[in-house]
């Protein structure tokens, strides 16, 4: 029987393409370390221009280094259990659901009322936002190729791409509306409500990039890359913070359409993708003992600084 390398003679046996792999990720690591440095400073110099979409921008970037932070498990090799794994999802759903509801459904009722809606028209408004903000979630994950961490492959031509880029399209796809909902909400005219759903969002990013590099992990990727693929999805969220405090700076009268349409984008991904992960492996009272505790802590946030 063939004795086992020592770590060392391993390195030192490693295949040349496989040194080289490792060189070129990490050149193209630097690469796109220096285009987020100059997005950043392009994002800054535009924000000075306008307050909201500073705030905007600060809110989704402690969001984008809030994930960062829950990946950081996955780099010092810790292992968690399932269990624990659905109870981090669960925890998430619940504070993107009272997200939903505390800082945008009802900053979308308020602001659609002082805009002379009536409590019918207010309701319509935000009704209309909310289908619209799934609709848009639903026409993207159906058009983007993207991996499910539960359902496979879906949208056109996935089987043809790089399984590693899927999983990115699917894990920007859970990050786009929490990006909106905090532009938008910055957009408003309540900045310790938008402060409190920043807040929030940013908390349950921590246990949301832990998850991300676990699943990758999972799937057969390093722990280096896990980590690198969590800390980059977390970036779409001062992107599309800006992005969504930009559009309804435009206008007034968007702000409780745009108010909606972000909580009906997170209601969408909570119960098209999270709550399904959470129950697939029969957890489902852990996963919803987490969903209840994130809701309450949300909701309390909410109520504490809104």
């Amino acid at each position: 029987m063939q004795r086992p390398l020592p770590r060392a003679e391993k390195n030192a046996a490693a295949p040349a393409w496989v040194q080289w792999r490792w060189r070129h990720f990490l050149g193209l690591a630097i690469v796109s370390a220096g285009a987020v440095v100059l997005m950043a400073d392009m994002l800054n110099h535009w924000a000075d221009w306008d307050p909201r979409i500073k705030g905007a921008l600060t809110g989704g970037a402690i969001a984008a280094l809030a994930t960062a932070l829950g990946t950081l498990p996955v780099v010092f090799s810790q292992n968690f259990s399932q269990r624990t794994y659905d109870t981090l999802l669960g925890f998430g759903a619940g504070v993107m659901l009272a997200a939903s509801s505390f800082s945008l459904i009802i900053p979308a009722l308020n602001a659609a009322k002082q805009q002379g809606a009536s409590a019918w028209g207010a309701g319509g408004i935000v009704g209309a936002g909310i289908l619209l903000g799934g609709l848009l979630l639903l026409f993207i994950d159906r058009v983007v190729p993207h991996e499910h961490f539960v359902k496979g492959l879906e949208g056109p031509a996935a089987l043809k791409m790089k399984r590693v880029w899927l999983f990115v399209f699917a894990i920007s796809l859970h990050n786009l509306p929490e990006g909106l909902a905090i532009g938008v909400a910055y957009a408003g005219t309540d900045p310790l409500a938008a402060l409190a759903l920043a807040t929030g969002i940013s908390i349950q990013d921590v246990p949301e990039g832990l998850v991300v590099a676990l699943a990758l992990r999972g799937v057969g990727y390093g722990r280096f890359v896990s980590a690198g693929l969590g800390v980059l999805s977390g970036l779409i969220e001062p992107v599309a913070a800006v992005f969504g405090a930009a559009v309804i700076s435009l206008s007034a009268g968007l702000l409780p359409w745009g108010l909606a349409a972000a909580a009906g984008a997170m209601l969408f991904v909570i119960s098209h993708e999270i709550i399904p992960e959470s129950h697939r492996e029969g957890h489902e009272r852990s996963a919803t003992c987490g969903l209840m505790l994130g809701f309450v802590l949300m909701m309390m946030l909410d109520t504490a600084l809104g």
